[in-house]
Protein backbone atom coordinates (compact mmCIF):
# COMPACT_ATOMS: atom_id res chain seq x y z
CA UNK A 1 0.00 0.00 0.00
CA UNK A 2 1.48 3.46 -0.75
CA UNK A 3 0.60 6.42 1.45
CA UNK A 4 -1.62 8.88 -0.29
CA UNK A 5 -0.55 12.05 0.96
CA UNK A 6 -3.22 13.98 -1.59
CA UNK A 7 -6.27 12.78 0.43
CA UNK A 8 -3.98 14.61 3.63
CA UNK A 9 -3.31 17.92 1.74
CA UNK A 10 -4.30 18.43 -1.58
CA UNK A 11 -1.72 21.15 -1.93
CA UNK A 12 1.22 19.33 -1.28
CA UNK A 13 4.07 20.19 -3.91
CA UNK A 14 6.78 18.60 -2.81
CA UNK A 15 7.12 15.61 -0.61
CA UNK A 16 10.21 12.95 0.33
CA UNK A 17 10.10 9.10 -0.33
CA UNK A 18 11.91 6.24 -0.41
CA UNK A 19 11.58 3.80 -3.89
CA UNK A 20 10.03 0.66 -2.87
CA UNK A 21 10.28 -1.15 -6.21
CA UNK A 22 11.07 -0.13 -10.11
CA UNK A 23 10.36 -2.27 -13.10
CA UNK A 24 10.37 -2.11 -17.07
CA UNK A 25 6.82 -1.93 -18.46
CA UNK A 26 5.79 -1.35 -21.56
CA UNK A 27 8.86 0.56 -23.20
CA UNK A 28 9.30 2.33 -19.86
CA UNK A 29 9.62 1.87 -16.32
CA UNK A 30 7.31 1.98 -13.35
CA UNK A 31 8.25 3.10 -9.58
CA UNK A 32 6.15 2.23 -6.46
CA UNK A 33 6.89 4.76 -3.76
CA UNK A 34 6.64 4.75 0.22
CA UNK A 35 4.64 7.25 -0.46
CA UNK A 36 3.13 10.16 -2.89
CA UNK A 37 1.22 13.07 -3.82
CA UNK A 38 0.70 12.59 -7.36
CA UNK A 39 -3.00 12.01 -8.07
CA UNK A 40 -3.26 8.74 -10.12
CA UNK A 41 -5.67 8.77 -12.72
CA UNK A 42 -9.26 8.20 -12.08
CA UNK A 43 -12.74 9.10 -12.00
CA UNK A 44 -12.92 10.64 -15.08
CA UNK A 45 -9.73 12.95 -14.04
CA UNK A 46 -6.38 12.17 -15.68
CA UNK A 47 -3.18 11.79 -13.65
CA UNK A 48 -0.85 14.36 -12.05
CA UNK A 49 2.71 14.51 -13.73
CA UNK A 50 6.13 16.33 -12.40
CA UNK A 51 9.47 14.93 -11.25
CA UNK A 52 11.45 12.98 -8.77
CA UNK A 53 14.64 14.42 -7.70
CA UNK A 54 17.42 11.69 -6.24
CA UNK A 55 20.49 12.74 -3.76
CA UNK A 56 22.59 12.30 -6.47
CA UNK A 57 21.03 15.49 -8.60
CA UNK A 58 19.21 13.23 -10.98
CA UNK A 59 15.75 13.91 -12.19
CA UNK A 60 13.41 11.56 -13.85
CA UNK A 61 10.41 12.76 -15.58
CA UNK A 62 6.93 11.56 -14.08
CA UNK A 63 4.75 11.12 -16.91
CA UNK A 64 1.63 9.35 -15.78
CA UNK A 65 0.62 7.44 -12.69
CA UNK A 66 -2.31 4.54 -11.76
CA UNK A 67 -3.70 2.75 -9.02
CA UNK A 68 -4.17 -0.81 -8.32
CA UNK A 69 -5.01 -2.20 -5.63
CA UNK A 70 -3.91 0.50 -3.26
CA UNK A 71 -0.82 0.48 -5.08
CA UNK A 72 0.61 3.82 -6.74
CA UNK A 73 2.66 3.15 -9.59
CA UNK A 74 4.51 5.98 -11.50
CA UNK A 75 5.79 5.65 -14.66
CA UNK A 76 8.63 7.26 -15.28
CA UNK A 77 11.43 8.24 -18.13
CA UNK A 78 14.33 5.97 -16.59
CA UNK A 79 15.29 3.72 -14.23
CA UNK A 80 15.58 4.12 -9.93
CA UNK A 81 17.42 1.81 -7.51
CA UNK A 82 15.19 0.01 -4.99
CA UNK A 83 15.52 1.62 -2.22
CA UNK A 84 16.82 4.86 -3.37
CA UNK A 85 16.04 8.33 -1.55
CA UNK A 86 13.72 10.56 -3.28
CA UNK A 87 12.15 14.29 -3.48
CA UNK A 88 8.79 14.50 -5.62
CA UNK A 89 7.80 17.70 -6.88
CA UNK A 90 4.44 18.27 -9.15
CA UNK A 91 3.80 20.30 -11.80
CA UNK A 92 1.55 22.24 -9.40
CA UNK A 93 0.37 24.87 -11.92
CA UNK A 94 -1.45 21.77 -13.99
CA UNK A 95 -2.57 20.00 -10.33
CA UNK A 96 -4.22 23.80 -9.59
CA UNK A 97 -5.76 23.77 -12.45
CA UNK A 98 -7.57 20.27 -12.40
CA UNK A 99 -8.54 21.06 -8.43
CA UNK A 100 -10.52 24.09 -10.29
CA UNK A 101 -11.98 22.27 -12.90
CA UNK A 102 -12.78 19.20 -10.51
CA UNK A 103 -14.60 21.45 -8.16
CA UNK A 104 -16.37 23.76 -10.58
CA UNK A 105 -18.00 20.62 -11.89
CA UNK A 106 -19.16 19.64 -8.03
CA UNK A 107 -20.76 22.88 -7.60
CA UNK A 108 -22.21 23.12 -11.23
CA UNK A 109 -23.65 19.21 -11.41
CA UNK A 110 -24.62 19.75 -7.59
CA UNK A 111 -27.02 22.70 -8.45
CA UNK A 112 -28.31 20.55 -11.39
CA UNK A 113 -29.29 17.50 -9.38
CA UNK A 114 -30.76 19.81 -6.69
CA UNK A 115 -32.81 22.50 -9.19
CA UNK A 116 -33.67 19.52 -12.10
CA UNK A 117 -33.49 15.99 -10.22
CA UNK A 118 -31.23 15.42 -12.89
CA UNK A 119 -27.65 12.79 -12.45
CA UNK A 120 -24.40 13.26 -13.73
CA UNK A 121 -23.95 9.90 -15.84
CA UNK A 122 -20.56 10.66 -17.62
CA UNK A 123 -17.51 13.10 -16.78
CA UNK A 124 -14.19 13.76 -18.61
CA UNK A 125 -11.66 16.27 -17.25
CA UNK A 126 -9.67 16.49 -20.35
CA UNK A 127 -6.36 19.25 -21.47
CA UNK A 128 -8.95 21.68 -22.06
CA UNK A 129 -12.73 21.53 -22.01
CA UNK A 130 -14.42 19.31 -18.80
CA UNK A 131 -17.42 17.94 -20.06
CA UNK A 132 -20.43 16.14 -18.29
CA UNK A 133 -23.39 14.12 -19.84
CA UNK A 134 -26.96 14.51 -17.71
CA UNK A 135 -29.54 12.63 -17.82
CA UNK A 136 -31.94 15.31 -18.44
CA UNK A 137 -32.62 17.97 -20.79
CA UNK A 138 -31.77 21.81 -19.90
CA UNK A 139 -32.42 24.81 -21.74
CA UNK A 140 -30.74 27.84 -22.95
CA UNK A 141 -31.85 29.24 -20.22
CA UNK A 142 -31.58 26.62 -17.38
CA UNK A 143 -27.85 26.90 -18.45
CA UNK A 144 -27.42 30.45 -17.88
CA UNK A 145 -29.31 30.13 -14.15
CA UNK A 146 -27.15 27.50 -13.45
CA UNK A 147 -24.14 29.11 -14.72
CA UNK A 148 -25.23 32.34 -12.27
CA UNK A 149 -25.48 30.88 -9.03
CA UNK A 150 -22.41 28.55 -10.04
CA UNK A 151 -20.39 31.75 -9.23
CA UNK A 152 -22.43 32.78 -6.57
CA UNK A 153 -21.38 29.91 -4.61
CA UNK A 154 -17.80 30.43 -5.85
CA UNK A 155 -18.50 34.55 -4.54
CA UNK A 156 -18.99 33.04 -1.04
CA UNK A 157 -16.07 31.14 -0.73
CA UNK A 158 -17.34 28.42 1.06
CA UNK A 159 -14.90 25.53 2.44
CA UNK A 160 -14.80 22.31 0.51
CA UNK A 161 -15.67 19.72 3.17
CA UNK A 162 -13.73 16.05 2.81
CA UNK A 163 -15.47 13.48 4.46
CA UNK A 164 -14.65 9.60 5.82
CA UNK A 165 -17.55 8.38 7.40
CA UNK A 166 -18.25 5.43 9.19
CA UNK A 167 -20.89 2.78 7.37
CA UNK A 168 -23.80 3.86 10.18
CA UNK A 169 -22.96 7.71 9.43
CA UNK A 170 -23.07 7.43 5.80
CA UNK A 171 -26.77 5.86 6.34
CA UNK A 172 -28.07 9.98 7.20
CA UNK A 173 -25.69 11.11 4.77
CA UNK A 174 -27.17 12.43 1.61
CA UNK A 175 -24.51 12.22 -1.71
CA UNK A 176 -24.20 11.64 -5.47
CA UNK A 177 -22.49 8.76 -6.62
CA UNK A 178 -22.33 7.06 -10.86
CA UNK A 179 -21.03 3.81 -9.45
CA UNK A 180 -21.40 1.29 -6.40
CA UNK A 181 -18.93 1.85 -3.88
CA UNK A 182 -16.95 -0.71 -1.93
CA UNK A 183 -15.11 -0.14 1.22
CA UNK A 184 -14.11 3.27 2.63
CA UNK A 185 -16.34 6.10 1.05
CA UNK A 186 -15.09 9.49 0.58
CA UNK A 187 -17.23 12.19 0.69
CA UNK A 188 -16.50 15.99 -0.89
CA UNK A 189 -18.72 18.54 0.52
CA UNK A 190 -19.49 22.21 -0.76
CA UNK A 191 -22.28 22.78 1.52
CA UNK A 192 -25.56 24.36 0.29
CA UNK A 193 -24.34 23.15 -3.04
CA UNK A 194 -23.33 19.41 -3.45
CA UNK A 195 -22.27 16.62 -1.69
CA UNK A 196 -20.90 13.77 -4.34
CA UNK A 197 -18.69 10.25 -3.42
CA UNK A 198 -15.51 11.18 -5.75
CA UNK A 199 -11.03 10.29 -5.03
CA UNK A 200 -10.12 13.61 -6.14
CA UNK A 201 -8.08 16.68 -4.86
CA UNK A 202 -10.45 19.92 -4.63
CA UNK A 203 -9.23 23.33 -3.50
CA UNK A 204 -9.83 24.30 -0.19
CA UNK A 205 -12.52 26.87 -0.74
CA UNK A 206 -15.32 27.46 -3.51
CA UNK A 207 -13.57 31.02 -4.05
CA UNK A 208 -10.37 29.68 -5.37
CA UNK A 209 -12.13 27.63 -7.93
CA UNK A 210 -12.44 31.43 -9.71
CA UNK A 211 -15.21 31.91 -12.91
CA UNK A 212 -17.42 28.90 -14.03
CA UNK A 213 -17.88 29.39 -17.67
CA UNK A 214 -20.08 27.11 -19.50
CA UNK A 215 -18.69 26.83 -22.93
CA UNK A 216 -20.85 24.71 -25.13
CA UNK A 217 -23.93 22.37 -24.59
CA UNK A 218 -25.31 19.76 -26.87
CA UNK A 219 -27.99 17.36 -26.96
CA UNK A 220 -26.78 13.62 -26.01
CA UNK A 221 -28.08 10.42 -25.90
CA UNK A 222 -31.51 11.98 -24.49
CA UNK A 223 -29.42 14.39 -22.22
CA UNK A 224 -26.84 16.92 -22.46
CA UNK A 225 -23.28 17.25 -22.75
CA UNK A 226 -22.28 20.23 -21.03
CA UNK A 227 -18.40 21.45 -21.75
CA UNK A 228 -17.43 24.13 -19.08
CA UNK A 229 -14.19 26.21 -17.83
CA UNK A 230 -13.02 26.77 -14.77
CA UNK A 231 -10.42 29.43 -13.12
CA UNK A 232 -7.39 30.12 -14.82
CA UNK A 233 -8.55 28.06 -18.21
CA UNK A 234 -11.75 30.26 -18.11
CA UNK A 235 -9.32 33.45 -18.14
CA UNK A 236 -7.35 32.14 -21.02
CA UNK A 237 -10.67 31.24 -22.86
CA UNK A 238 -11.62 34.69 -22.25
CA UNK A 239 -8.22 36.28 -23.69
CA UNK A 240 -8.07 34.14 -26.95
CA UNK A 241 -12.07 35.01 -27.56
CA UNK A 242 -10.75 39.07 -27.05
CA UNK A 243 -7.99 38.76 -29.10
CA UNK A 244 -10.22 37.60 -32.06
CA UNK A 245 -13.23 39.85 -31.12
CA UNK A 246 -10.17 42.65 -31.36
CA UNK A 247 -9.03 41.39 -34.69
CA UNK A 248 -12.23 41.01 -36.22
CA UNK A 249 -13.51 44.64 -35.07
CA UNK A 250 -10.43 45.79 -36.72
CA UNK A 251 -10.89 44.32 -39.84
CA UNK A 252 -14.67 45.25 -39.68
CA UNK A 253 -13.84 48.81 -38.43
CA UNK A 254 -16.43 48.04 -36.31
CA UNK A 255 -16.63 48.73 -32.16
CA UNK A 256 -16.03 45.24 -30.20
CA UNK A 257 -20.29 45.52 -29.41
CA UNK A 258 -21.19 45.87 -32.53
CA UNK A 259 -19.14 43.61 -34.63
CA UNK A 260 -21.64 40.44 -34.55
CA UNK A 261 -23.83 42.84 -36.66
CA UNK A 262 -20.88 43.92 -38.56
CA UNK A 263 -20.56 40.68 -39.67
CA UNK A 264 -24.35 40.08 -39.93
CA UNK A 265 -23.93 42.84 -43.09
CA UNK A 266 -20.77 41.60 -44.46
CA UNK A 267 -23.06 38.27 -45.09
CA UNK A 268 -25.67 39.95 -46.54
CA UNK A 269 -24.03 42.13 -48.54
CA UNK A 270 -21.72 39.06 -49.60
CA UNK A 271 -24.89 37.41 -50.40
CA UNK A 272 -25.88 40.30 -52.74
CA UNK A 273 -22.67 40.03 -54.95
CA UNK A 274 -22.74 36.36 -55.16
CA UNK A 275 -26.62 36.57 -56.88
CA UNK A 276 -25.02 39.39 -59.04
CA UNK A 277 -22.17 37.56 -60.00
CA UNK A 278 -24.53 34.22 -60.38
CA UNK A 279 -26.91 36.31 -62.98
CA UNK A 280 -22.99 37.79 -64.88
CA UNK A 281 -21.88 33.80 -65.40
CA UNK A 282 -25.14 33.19 -66.73
CA UNK A 283 -25.24 36.30 -69.02
CA UNK A 284 -21.64 34.91 -69.91
CA UNK A 285 -22.45 31.56 -70.79
CA UNK A 286 -25.88 32.75 -72.91
CA UNK A 287 -23.07 34.73 -74.86
CA UNK A 288 -20.72 31.64 -75.04
CA UNK A 289 -23.46 29.54 -76.76
CA UNK A 290 -25.02 32.03 -78.84
CA UNK A 291 -21.35 32.93 -80.51
CA UNK A 292 -21.12 28.68 -80.51
CA UNK A 293 -24.56 28.25 -82.23
CA UNK A 294 -23.75 31.14 -84.96
CA UNK A 295 -20.32 29.03 -85.17
CA UNK A 296 -20.67 25.69 -84.76
CA UNK A 297 -20.69 23.09 -87.80
CA UNK A 298 -22.46 19.37 -87.18
CA UNK A 299 -21.08 17.39 -85.36
CA UNK A 300 -18.28 19.91 -83.93
CA UNK A 301 -17.64 20.30 -79.96
CA UNK A 302 -18.78 22.88 -78.06
CA UNK A 303 -16.39 23.55 -75.23
CA UNK A 304 -15.91 26.80 -72.61
CA UNK A 305 -12.95 27.09 -70.93
CA UNK A 306 -13.02 29.48 -67.57
CA UNK A 307 -10.96 29.67 -64.58
CA UNK A 308 -14.40 30.55 -62.71
CA UNK A 309 -17.93 29.77 -63.19
CA UNK A 310 -20.88 28.82 -60.87
CA UNK A 311 -21.56 24.88 -61.17
CA UNK A 312 -25.21 25.76 -62.09
CA UNK A 313 -23.54 27.84 -64.94
CA UNK A 314 -21.50 25.06 -65.85
CA UNK A 315 -24.71 22.38 -66.30
CA UNK A 316 -26.79 24.97 -68.21
CA UNK A 317 -24.15 25.36 -70.60
CA UNK A 318 -23.82 21.85 -71.08
CA UNK A 319 -27.36 20.86 -71.11
CA UNK A 320 -27.85 23.73 -74.05
CA UNK A 321 -24.91 23.04 -75.99
CA UNK A 322 -26.27 18.97 -76.22
CA UNK A 323 -29.15 20.04 -78.45
CA UNK A 324 -26.95 22.48 -80.59
CA UNK A 325 -23.84 19.05 -81.08
CA UNK A 326 -23.86 15.57 -81.70
CA UNK A 327 -20.53 15.49 -80.78
CA UNK A 328 -19.19 16.66 -77.12
CA UNK A 329 -20.20 19.92 -74.92
CA UNK A 330 -18.10 20.60 -71.88
CA UNK A 331 -17.22 22.89 -69.38
CA UNK A 332 -13.54 23.03 -68.15
CA UNK A 333 -12.75 25.57 -64.73
CA UNK A 334 -9.28 26.21 -63.65
CA UNK A 335 -5.69 26.48 -65.05
CA UNK A 336 -3.48 24.73 -67.61
CA UNK A 337 -1.09 24.74 -63.97
CA UNK A 338 -4.05 24.32 -61.37
CA UNK A 339 -6.23 21.56 -63.70
CA UNK A 340 -9.65 21.25 -64.12
CA UNK A 341 -12.89 20.45 -63.09
CA UNK A 342 -14.93 19.38 -65.66
CA UNK A 343 -18.66 18.24 -66.67
CA UNK A 344 -18.64 16.46 -70.42
CA UNK A 345 -22.13 15.46 -71.89
CA UNK A 346 -23.02 13.78 -75.36
CA UNK A 347 -25.81 12.37 -76.64
CA UNK A 348 -23.41 9.99 -78.44
CA UNK A 349 -23.47 6.73 -76.66
CA UNK A 350 -19.83 6.33 -76.12
CA UNK A 351 -19.90 8.95 -73.32
CA UNK A 352 -19.15 6.59 -70.37
CA UNK A 353 -15.96 5.15 -72.11
CA UNK A 354 -14.99 8.58 -73.42
CA UNK A 355 -14.99 9.77 -70.20
CA UNK A 356 -12.87 6.76 -68.60
CA UNK A 357 -10.27 7.42 -71.38
CA UNK A 358 -10.23 10.98 -70.79
CA UNK A 359 -9.96 9.80 -66.91
CA UNK A 360 -6.97 7.68 -67.71
CA UNK A 361 -4.90 10.01 -70.24
CA UNK A 362 -5.19 13.22 -67.62
CA UNK A 363 -5.31 11.91 -64.55
CA UNK A 364 -8.74 12.15 -63.87
CA UNK A 365 -10.96 11.16 -61.90
CA UNK A 366 -14.98 11.28 -62.13
CA UNK A 367 -18.18 9.26 -63.68
CA UNK A 368 -21.68 9.70 -63.87
CA UNK A 369 -24.33 8.87 -65.95
CA UNK A 370 -25.12 9.23 -69.45
CA UNK A 371 -25.75 11.84 -70.97
CA UNK A 372 -23.58 14.10 -68.77
CA UNK A 373 -20.37 12.90 -66.47
CA UNK A 374 -18.23 15.07 -64.41
CA UNK A 375 -14.60 14.59 -62.90
CA UNK A 376 -11.10 16.34 -62.43
CA UNK A 377 -7.95 15.99 -64.38
CA UNK A 378 -4.37 17.65 -64.88
CA UNK A 379 -3.92 18.86 -68.56
CA UNK A 380 -3.35 21.62 -70.98
CA UNK A 381 -6.51 23.04 -72.93
CA UNK A 382 -4.68 22.17 -76.15
CA UNK A 383 -4.12 18.70 -74.95
CA UNK A 384 -7.65 18.29 -73.41
CA UNK A 385 -9.25 19.52 -77.32
CA UNK A 386 -7.30 17.42 -79.31
CA UNK A 387 -8.37 14.32 -77.54
CA UNK A 388 -11.63 14.89 -77.59
CA UNK A 389 -11.93 16.19 -81.46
Amino acid sequence: MTEKLFYEDSYIKEFQARVLSCRERNGGYQAVLTRTAFFPEGGGQSADTGFLYTKEGEEIRVTDVHEKDGVVYHHISQPVREGTEVQGKLDFQERFSKMQQHTGEHILSGLVNRRFGYRNVGFHLGTQEVTMDYDGVLTEEDLRQIEYEANEAVAENIPVKVLYPSEEELKNITYRSKIEIEGQIRIVQIPGYDSCACCAPHVKETGSVGLIKIVGAIHYKGGMRVSILCGFRALEDYRMKEKNVVKISNLLSAKQEDTARAVEHLGEELNRQKEKNKALQERYVALCLENAEKQAEPKENIFLFAEELDPGARRNFVNKAMEMTWGFAGVFVGTDDSGYQYVLGSRRPDIQETGKKLNARFQGKGGGRPPMIQGSLKGKEQEIREFLK
